[in-house]
């Protein structure tokens, strides 16, 4: 009896050891599943992130591809600089068409509107600065159709911010009256260039032209940096345009000063 009592026990007690074993290896299992869980949404986040941050950098870059890359051509090759845009809207289409350069699509076709606005302007409008905010409103419609509809996000967005920019760097010309020095430059021999660029400078120095200058650069800054807490692409781009307007005016005052 006492025999029998005492194999009861043990096989018992050896039951129970293998039902720990088994809950042990079922929270280990566990444990290392969500480890697994854990980093295969990390990863897709980081990717994420990373493009994010991308789309902001390509936005700033392709804001100053107008200003070093287009001008030179639209001075001396208008049509050309006009035909390009075709180019942009196909090549965006073609990356459109396929899943991992989507985005890069989308942002390019916001981007030909900005070019084409540029081709129009600069190509055979240039000498009369009332025309320059009525040629780059050219793609808003689309803009606001597309954005209603809500595709091509990324793109329009970033059209938005480019045009925000240009609109507050026109009025500040209107305010500080720099528009007869626009004129002025776009008439007169290269040579010339420099002396009007320095009478222009005189009249930001002003008291007047430094107050507007702070003020449109702080509403620029905040209306930049207020879009990046969404962590959105589309928003990155908006705000890559946006603040990459400070740096291209920035440029054209360094110019100034060191003409």
């Amino acid at each position: 009896m006492i025999n029998n009592t005492l194999s009861s026990y043990t096989a018992s007690t050896h039951s129970i050891d293998t039902e720990l074993d088994l809950a042990d290896s079922g929270q280990k299992s566990m444990r290392q599943l969500e480890s697994t869980l854990s980093a295969s949404l990390s990863l897709p986040l980081s990717i994420s992130a990373r493009q994010t941050w991308l789309v902001f950098a390509a936005a700033v870059f392709l804001v100053t591809v107008p200003v070093f890359v287009e001008a030179p051509i639209v001075r001396s090759l208008p049509s050309l600089s006009l035909a390009l845009t075709a180019f942009w809207v196909w090549l965006s289409f073609s990356l459109m068409s396929r899943p991992a350069t989507y985005i890069w699509g989308d942002l390019l076709l916001g981007f030909s509107w900005s070019w084409l606005a540029g081709a129009i302007y600069w190509g055979w409008l240039r000498w009369e600065p009332l025309w320059h905010l009525p040629v780059e409103f050219i793609g808003l419609p689309f803009a606001c159709w597309c954005l209603a509809k809500n595709w091509g996000k990324v793109g329009n967005w970033f059209y938005l911010g480019s045009l925000l920019g240009t609109i507050l760097t026109d009025v500040y010309f209107y305010i500080v009256d720099l528009m007869p020095y626009w004129r002025q430059i776009m008439r007169v021999d290269a040579d010339l260039a420099p002396q009007i660029l320095q009478n222009a400078l005189t009249q930001v120095q002003t008291p007047w032209g430094q107050t507007w200058a702070i003020i449109l650069a702080l509403v620029l800054l905040t209306v930049g940096i207020l879009p990046l807490g969404r962590n959105q692409r589309h928003w990155y781009a908006f705000s890559g345009a946006v603040l990459s307007t400070i740096l291209v005016d920035s440029l054209f005052l360094l110019a100034a000063i060191a003409a």
